[in-house]
């Protein structure tokens, strides 16, 4: 298989996921349910990029909103750009996890897990804290998977994607002048 084909078929799969998270997100007021059907709370959060076009022709942009208002991102997906790097935030009572997802390789960075607690059976075994933090590393993980797995369900559904890429060419186009 052509390497370059294979980049270029990733980056769209990923660019449609972060499309389509950002748009169910919103839709779902953020919630979400684990393999086990525990909800959970996942939202985009102040860091987003977008990209379209390609070649000399590829245009990207970059929105950081502390507020969490993400309009020229909005802005850039009507213009035909798709989410191409986002920061996201998982929540889980009372466990909150926070990474950037890129969309050509899915590769996570800025990982955060939530606090570990020291107390006495570190000195017991030196190993628990490490344990621990890999721990949620992999929660954080099974969390992202499922998402991921839902959104595959529903893209390689023709019928569904379409309606789906429906739904979102409309909340694109909500609040537009």
């Amino acid at each position: 298989m052509d390497l370059a084909l294979a980049e270029r078929e990733n980056t769209i799969l990923g660019q449609d996921f972060l499309t389509w998270l950002w748009h169910v997100t919103e839709a779902r007021r953020g919630v979400f349910k684990d393999k086990d059907g525990r909800e959970f709370n996942l939202r985009m959060e102040e860091r987003l990029s977008v990209q379209g076009g390609d070649g000399e022709g590829l245009e990207s942009a970059v929105v950081k909103s502390p507020s969490g208002e993400l309009t020229e991102a909005r802005s850039g997906l009507r213009s035909g750009k798709k989410v191409s790097r986002a920061q996201l935030r998982f929540e889980r009572d009372p466990e909150a996890w926070q990474l950037t997802l890129k969309d050509n390789d899915f590769s996570l960075s800025g990982l955060k897990t939530p606090k570990i607690e020291t107390n006495d059976r570190d000195d017991v075994d030196p190993d628990a804290r490490v344990l621990e933090k890999l721990f949620l590393v992999e929660q954080c993980l099974e969390l992202l998977d499922g998402v991921y797995q839902e959104f595959l369900v529903m893209r390689l559904a023709t019928a569904k994607w379409t309606d789906e890429m429906r739904s979102m060419r409309e909340w694109i186009g909500q609040g537009q002048p």
